[in-house]
Parts: structure tokens; C-alpha cells; sequence
């Protein structure tokens, strides 16, 4: 079967390209026709798989996970298009693998959903997991919060060796105390940025409430985020503290950047494969931000950040990257499946930041809901037009000789970027 299932799927990924069809199908297809796939050829790397997993930062995490590794001479397979369901996988690897199955590669880094992800290490154990957070984001697919930790857990318990977790989210540390047999490491953040990342609890606290009484101390942590600057961050590991310039926008971005960093030197971190720290370094400060997440685009001669919000905390996070004026402003928000169907979470997000200058627009099928939002928090905004095209053609039109920002969902910003792409005086910067 499996050989046929390679030249098949091949076959089929060769014609859905063709007709711009989904990239997601030739992996379905060799999903069912030859179920073993992954596990043979994932089996085959000398350094194993890593599965990155998480409510928020997948996407750009895993690409600083495989940069990062890069750098240090191995040849990594990563599922590049995004597709963080497990046909996604296939389908990236029938893009890789010769005629006969076989991936030149010395390690894959895997973007994976967390509910996909447990299907995935059911079948092929991974020798690394980087687990990121839990937030509330997408209730209606996933449920109660808890039950995401869970996955995440299982997740960690199929891992042969290292499991990465964030040290400030305390569903994501509690993992520890599951686990038997594997390396535990965390990344962190300095006390003075706590305020800046909360995690769900806090997000949901009475404002002013003390922390609560009796909570265990934390671990120390492989790699912490000491400091953010403008186009700076600053990590502590090893003892001592370096500052390395970053291209990657958005406060939310440089906790990842940590993240990422525990884990490559977590895979190049003994023998023969030591990590060079200084070319790390010079790689995480090159790193540009992945498709739609925090990118910087040009539109007449203007500056014009995208920037996905997903859940309360990447909302509030994406708020505090940019100063508080200057700035045209867009919001666009859908609710299609792929952003999840409950926008209630935009209640358990503040906009007082945006008070003093306003929202030039809004649009998506929730625009309405947003514009509701806005008025609860006294933030006054412009035209609301449901109908992404137009919205934003005249949002630029309207907001012209002036930086612009659009905080989006994620089927929105696809909208958006397709806008954007017939648009020639669109520059990408990063």
C-alpha cells in the first residue's frame, strides 16, 4: 500500500494545486488510503518530532522554532502552510517525501491543533512538546477552558522526552505534576512583565483582587523574558542575560520568542549538537512574523499592521503593542468556524486605550457586536460595514498620509489580505 499511497497522494496534491483547491486535501487523502503514513516517515528523523500546541501563538512560534534550529544546521520539516490539523501534516509531508516516502530531514517541528494533536501522538510519539497556554478561545469547539488543559495533557504525556511549559500559566505548569519519566523545562516571564501577560484567571479576577493564598512556588524557568523595548528584548538563560534586537511586532510575540528559545536549546542543548548561542540570537532577531500575525505591510508610502486577535488575552495584548494615538484604526471581526462561532469574549476585553482617537472602522459579520462593545467603553468609532471589501477600501482611502492598524479574526484577515493583494502600492515589510 505504501507504495502507491506516496505517488497517489502526490498525484492528488499536484491537481488540487492546479485548480487552487485546499492544501489540506491530498492529506486526507493519504490519511485514508494508508493510515501508517506519518508514523513510517516521522519515524525515520534522527532527532525526532516536536509538536507545538496551544490556544494562542502556534503559527509563530513554530516558525521561530524552526529558524532557530535552522541556524544550527539541521534541516527541519515543519508544516508550513498553517495547516495545524493532522491531514495538514500529510499533505505537507507528501510536499517533501521522494517517490518512495523518504524525507530528507533531521527533525520536524509541527504546528498542531490541540485537539488534533492528540490524534497525532497517539500515532507518532513526539520526542519534544512546547505547550504555550489556555485561554478561552473558541468555547463552542472545544468547551469549559479545563477541558483544553486536558488535551494539552495528553499532549505531554505521549512526549518520549522534553515537554516544554509556560511557567506563568498555571493550567499549562500544573502539567508537571502528571508527568512521569520526561525532562520537564519552562519558560517565564521577570515579575514586572506579569501584569502585561495575564493568564485566564487573572483576565477573569475582580479588578484590585489580592493573587490567591497558597500558591506553590514556581519552578525555575530554562529561558525568562526579562525586558521588552520598542524593536528589543532582553532574556535571561544560562545565568545571565542577553538583549537581542527583534523584527517580530507585538508584546505577545517576544513571550513566544522565549518559548522557542527553551525549546531549540531544549533539541540542540547536549553532544555533538550543542547550540551556538550567538547564532540563535542573530537568528530570533531576523525572524519576520508569520502570515497575518503582526505583519507589516506598506499602503501608499504608509506603514499598516495586521494583527490577529483571537481571545481576550490576545486582544488585550495586541492593544498594548501600539502606542495609544497616531494610529488609523480598523477592527474586523467574523465568526466563522475557523474563528469560532462565541464572540462573547470581546466583553472580557478593554478598549479604554482606544478612547481618545476612536475606531475609523468596523466591519465582519460582527461588526454590529463589536460596535456595541465600543459604546459600553465609551470609544467612538466611524462607518460600521459588515462587508469586509468595502470597509476597507475605504478605510485606507479615508485614512490616507496616516500609519494604520487592523485588529483582526482570523477568516477576516484572510479576507483582508486578498483585498490587500489587488491593491499594487502594497509593499510587504516584514
Amino acid at each position: 500500500m505504501f507504495s502507491l499511497s506516496v505517488p497517489l497522494g502526490k498525484l492528488v496534491r499536484r491537481a488540487t494545486r492546479l485548480r487552487g483547491g485546499g492544501s489540506a486535501l491530498p492529506g486526507l487523502v493519504v490519511e485514508k488510503i494508508d493510515p501508517g503514513f506519518m508514523r513510517r516517515t516521522l519515524s525515520t528523523l534522527p532527532h525526532g518530532v516536536a509538536v507545538v500546541s496551544g490556544t494562542n501563538g502556534k503559527t509563530t512560534t513554530t516558525k521561530m522554532v524552526v529558524e532557530l534550529l535552522e541556524s544550527q544546521g539541521l534541516k527541519v520539516f515543519t508544516n508550513r502552510t498553517g495547516s495545524n490539523f493532522t491531514r495538514g501534516v500529510a499533505a505537507a509531508l507528501l510536499g517533501e517525501v521522494d517517490w518512495r516516502g523518504r524525507l530528507d530531514a533531521d527533525i520536524a517541528v509541527l504546528e498542531l491543533d490541540e485537539a488534533h494533536a492528540v490524534h497525532f501522538v497517539n500515532s507518532v510519539p513526539p520526542r519534544y512538546c512546547l505547550l504555550l497556554n489556555v485561554l478561552r478561545d473558541q468555547l463552542d469547539r472545544f468547551g469549559e477552558i479545563d477541558k483544553t488543559a486536558q488535551l494539552l495533557q495528553q499532549i505531554a504525556a505521549k512526549t518520549t522526552g522534553t515537554v516544554v511549559l509556560n511557567r506563568e500559566d498555571p493550567r499549562v505548569a500544573r502539567i508537571a505534576d502528571t508527568l512521569t519519566g520526561q525532562d520537564v523545562k519552562y519558560f517565564g516571564l521577570d515579575e514586572s512583565l506579569l501584569g502585561t501577560f495575564p493568564n485566564d484567571d487573572d483576565m477573569r479576577a475582580a479588578p484590585g483582587s489580592p493573587a490567591p493564598a497558597g500558591l506553590p512556588e514556581k519552578p525555575a524557568a530554562d529561558v525568562v523574558l526579562r525586558n521588552v523595548g520598542a524593536d528589543t528584548a532582553e532574556f535571561e538563560y544560562d545565568g545571565g542575560t542577553v538583549t537581542t534586537a527583534m523584527k517580530l511586532r507585538g508584546v505577545y510575540n517576544i513571550f513566544n520568542a522565549a518559548a522557542a528559545l527553551t525549546l531549540a536549546r531544549s533539541i540542540c542543548g547536549g553532544g555533538a549538537a550543542t547550540a551556538n548561542h550567538e547564532t540563535l540570537l542573530e537568528a530570533l532577531s531576523q525572524v519576520a512574523p508569520a502570515f497575518g500575525r503582526g505583519e507589516s505591510l506598506t499602503v501608499d508610502g504608509q506603514p499598516l499592521d495586521l494583527v490577529l486577535v483571537k481571545n481576550p488575552s490576545g486582544f488585550r495584548l495586541g492593544l498594548k503593542s501600539f502606542p495609544a494615538g497616531g494610529y488609523a484604526t480598523m477592527i474586523a471581526i467574523n465568526d466563522n468556524y475557523a474563528d469560532g462561532r462565541d464572540m462573547s469574549w470581546l466583553w472580557d476585553v478593554e478598549f479604554d486605550s482606544l478612547r481618545a482617537e476612536g475606531v475609523d472602522q468596523l466591519t465582519g459579520s460582527r461588526a454590529y457586536d463589536m460596535a456595541l462593545r465600543l459604546q459600553y467603553d465609551e470609544v467612538p468609532f466611524g462607518s460600521v460595514q459588515p462587508e469586509i471589501a468595502p470597509a476597507l477600501a475605504a478605510f485606507i482611502r479615508e485614512a490616507s498620509g496616516k500609519p494604520k492598524r487592523i485588529f483582526c479574526t482570523y477568516t477576516a484577515m484572510l479576507a483582508i489580505r486578498r483585498e490587500l493583494s489587488k491593491i499594487t502600492t502594497v509593499e510587504v515589510v516584514s
